[in-house]
């Protein structure tokens, strides 16, 4: 029950720390999936979106579109490429030209425009589980086969379990691609360059091309540091997918960028130019602003980020003794395993019914992902509170 929780919010409030998140059980609602997904009464610390009001210059810019009517067709131009290659340069140290670039809908539909550049159906596509669930459907929806590659017990790549995959998505001579998660969800992994470039000769040996989904790039905590595919020594024919969505909760205003690596220019040329119609107009917009002006805004973000890593890392510890935290090095999602606490392979479920706290289950990211559970952090302090609370009522039974 409600031992032990001293406030009627679940836990001792701590000091006030100003919080980036907004968001309340009580009061109005977002009308996005996280929070319509779910009754009233249910907690959603799930889906990849963060309860937080968008930059300031994006909302300016966007209702100024909106007021002179820019609702159409998009103008042509590279704006957003450059203003990533800017971002690019300036946060990561890390160059390309944006004409070695073009505009997709967003990072999932990119990437498979890209496979279909690079494999065709039957041919295979690698993936290191347990990872992101869409890449199970998408590639399997294109007819590709998936063979995998799961991750170590820390939740790292592992050479020797990728140097397997490409040999058997190999065989045969088949054409093969690995569709990387960097930095990688829903463990939180941020891959080093050391690993990736242990990984880069190990592709070129059988074959095996890559394509980055690197839409998590700029929600690296202290510490930690992201590397982009392309910036990695033997990545030079590689892809890399980025977006502004995910790092400036821009998910509703669709755009993205594929990159191509300096050998594999000539093929991204090759992709029909209706791929290009996928981005909207306010989406260009939204995301070009949010890279060239939004970076105090991301900055403060990702402080509040790490603070509520920090926090449930605290939670968890006290509250929550017989579930076991991944560390987290990038993005706000939070890898949760439960198998110690008998909610059975899928802990998500028990939560929902039994806690009225939604989190994202370990089942949906494939392999490795039974007796896990995705939480999310990005929400205010009370309510990262408030969810633990709840789980800890379950896990107690």
């Amino acid at each position: 029950g409600e031992g032990g929780w001293p406030y009627a919010g679940g836990m001792t409030a701590p000091p006030r720390t100003t919080s980036p998140f907004t968001a309340s059980l009580d009061g109005p609602r977002r009308h996005t999936l996280k929070w319509t997904a779910h009754p009233d009464d249910v907690l959603p610390l799930w889906v990849a979106e963060m309860d937080v009001t968008p930059a300031p210059p994006v909302v300016e810019a966007v209702t100024q579109a909106m007021e002179r009517g820019a609702t159409g067709y998009p103008a042509a131009g590279d704006d957003y490429p450059r203003a990533l290659a800017a971002f690019a340069a300036e946060r990561w140290g890390w160059s390309f030209d944006p004409s070695r670039a073009r505009l997709v809908a967003d990072v999932m539909q990119g990437s498979m425009h890209v496979l279909d550049l690079l494999t065709a159906p039957g041919d295979a596509v690698v993936v290191t589980p347990p990872v992101y669930g869409p890449f199970f459907a998408f590639t399997e929806m294109r007819g590709r086969t998936l063979v995998h590659a799961p991750l170590d017990e820390r939740g790292r790549l592992d050479p020797d379990t990728l140097a397997s995959a490409f040999a058997r998505a190999t065989v045969d001579g088949r054409r093969a691609a690995l569709l990387l998660c960097n930095p990688h969800n829903p463990t939180g992994i941020a891959h080093t360059r050391s690993e990736l470039e242990q990984v880069a000769p190990l592709a070129r040996a059988h074959g095996v091309r890559v394509v980055s989904d690197e839409i998590h790039g700029p929600l690296v905590r202290p510490g930690a540091t992201y590397t982009s595919w392309l910036d990695v020594d033997g990545g030079e024919d590689g892809f890399a997918l980025l977006s502004a969505s995910k790092a400036w909760n821009l998910a509703g205003l669709k755009a993205a960028v594929a990159v191509a690596g300096p050998a594999a220019v000539d093929e991204l040329a090759t992709l029909p130019e209706v791929v290009g119609h996928g981005p909207s107009a306010l989406g260009i917009l939204a995301h070009t602003v949010a890279l060239e002006s939004g970076r105090d805004w991301l900055d403060e973000v990702v402080a509040g980020i790490d603070r509520n890593h920090d926090l449930l890392a605290e939670l968890v510890t006290e509250h929550l003794p017989d579930v076991d935290l991944l560390p987290v090095e990038a993005t706000y999602l939070a890898w949760l395993d439960f198998r110690r606490t008998g909610l059975g392979d899928d802990p998500a479920a028990a939560l929902l019914e039994r806690g009225r706290v939604a989190l994202s289950g370990g089942t949906f990211f494939g392999p490795g992902g039974d007796g896990f559970a995705r939480l999310n952090v990005a929400t205010t302090p009370e309510l990262l509170r408030e969810g633990v609370r709840r789980i800890a009522g379950v896990v107690a039974g």
